[in-house]
């Protein structure tokens, strides 16, 4: 008894957080068709700044892969403005932070200042937008700083390319088909021109949202954003037309080999819709209860109870085009592929056929509250989460109503998204082995 009070106190707790979570934001576009997003928090004095350009992998072509990924390291050089090799040095002698990432689908750069430094942040971001020197000597330190990146991160680690791995075999149309990171032969053989030409062709205002997140006056903040951005030219915008997949309907396997392993990786890998897309939340929802945490099913049946696993995961990436839904094991001991592929096809067949139980369900719930609570528990995860909701799911306030998404996912929505999508004739098998010396 006393454990279920505990349970309806965080319950009542999280109900109380999330009515007083409302995120109260403004937005409106420039006339060069900047789009931008005030929200106005000054319970601590910092700001950040961030843009999001709506540019990722996806974006580029067989041949010259991997150059989204290389701009997010390459604008950092510097602008007629920003001396080569300032840009972090003034950052941080201002009290500041900064930093940038690239996915599939887009490119986000932010700075997080103090709020006294709000104007210095848009000016920098404005300055990226505006001008941003694109040089051989740029070029040149950047390569090789994607390259140490690259070894460090996927060809010298284990499992590194896994992931790669997945997505070259599941999608063969899209390109989704290469990893963020590209090719770096792709890299290597492109000439300056090219990277000037995607810098033209995708940083410009019309593909870009700016937030300003935090302890701001938003009159004055509107002022500084007219007079930074209001006069940088409009771009072309090209339409985003991707070769559509063809839906797979039987089950494909395929070996990948890797220096760095000595235990093999087995992934089963099914391409789900697009994350703008109920089911897209449904499935995410699935592999939570799958294996999120040491009580998840798969967790508690092939580690901790059978042993039979050294590592077990199904994991949901949502992407803008396209989902992946994927189960990774790797074997303990003399377990089988055949041993570890009968156990999670088992589970699969459960959710299938039979609703998970009410206190499954309610413990998903709770997890998906408390995690809508820690996402926009700061101001730089506030400014991501308004950017990333305009630019990919086309709806900024879903900051506010995504949770609303998760709570309308019933049992028996968890049950006929595993009917839909989790059935073996569409799904890659993919054996990553280690590599025979």
């Amino acid at each position: 008894m006393k454990k279920r009070l505990i349970s309806a106190a965080a319950v009542a707790f999280f109900g109380l957080m999330l009515n007083a979570q409302q995120i109260k934001f403004e937005e409106y576009d420039l006339p060069n068709g900047l789009h931008v997003i005030l929200h106005q928090d000054n319970s601590a004095p910092v700001v950040t700044t961030g843009v999001m350009y709506h540019v990722g992998a996806k974006d580029e072509i067989k041949g010259r892969t991997g150059f989204a990924h290389f701009f997010e390291h390459l604008l950092f050089e510097g602008t007629p403005n920003i001396k080569r090799g300032d840009w972090f040095k003034i950052v941080s002698s201002n009290g500041g932070q900064n930093n940038a990432n690239t996915t599939n689908d887009r490119t986000y750069y932010y700075e997080t200042f103090p709020s006294n430094n709000e104007q210095l942040g848009l000016w920098m971001e404005a300055e990226r937008m505006r001008h941003a020197v694109i040089n051989q000597i740029g070029v040149d330190t950047q390569r090789e700083v994607v390259k140490e990146e690259k070894r460090l991160r996927m060809d010298n680690q284990p499992y590194g390319n896994l992931f790669t791995t997945i997505q070259k075999n599941l999608f063969t149309n899209h390109p989704y088909n290469w990893p963020t990171i590209g090719s770096m032969e792709d890299l290597n053989s492109a000439k300056l021109e090219e990277f000037q030409a995607f810098y033209k062709k995708y940083y410009v205002p019309n593909n870009a949202t700016l937030v300003v997140a935090g302890d701001i006056k938003p009159e004055q903040t509107k002022k500084w954003i007219e007079t930074y951005y209001g006069g940088i030219p409009k771009g072309t915008l090209y339409p985003k037309d991707f070769p559509k997949e063809t839906p797979i309907t039987q089950e494909k396997e395929v070996t990948a080999t890797d220096p760095n392993i000595q235990l093999p990786a087995y992934v089963f890998a099914y391409r789900t819709p697009a994350n703008k897309e109920k089911d897209a939340y449904v499935l995410d929802m699935l592999s939570s209860y799958l294996s999120n945490g040491k009580s998840s099913v798969l967790y508690k049946k092939l580690v901790d109870q059978d042993k039979k696993a050294l590592q077990v995961a199904a994991f949901n990436q949502g992407l803008e085009d396209y989902s992946i839904f994927a189960f990774f094991a790797i074997p303990m001991g003399q377990t089988t592929k055949q041993a570890l592929q009968a156990d999670i096809d088992a589970e699969i067949k459960k959710l299938q056929t039979t609703l998970i139980s009410e206190e499954d369900y309610q413990k998903l719930q709770n997890q998906y509250e408390n995690q809508f609570v820690n996402a926009n528990s700061s101001i730089q995860g506030i400014a991501a989460s308004l950017a990333t909701n305009h630019v990919l799911m086309g709806d900024t306030n879903l900051i506010n109503k995504e949770i609303d998404i998760y709570r309308s996912i019933t049992r028996q929505d968890l049950q006929n998204a595993a009917k839909k999508y989790l059935n073996s004739n569409q799904r890659i098998v993919i054996n990553y082995v280690p590599e025979k010396k």
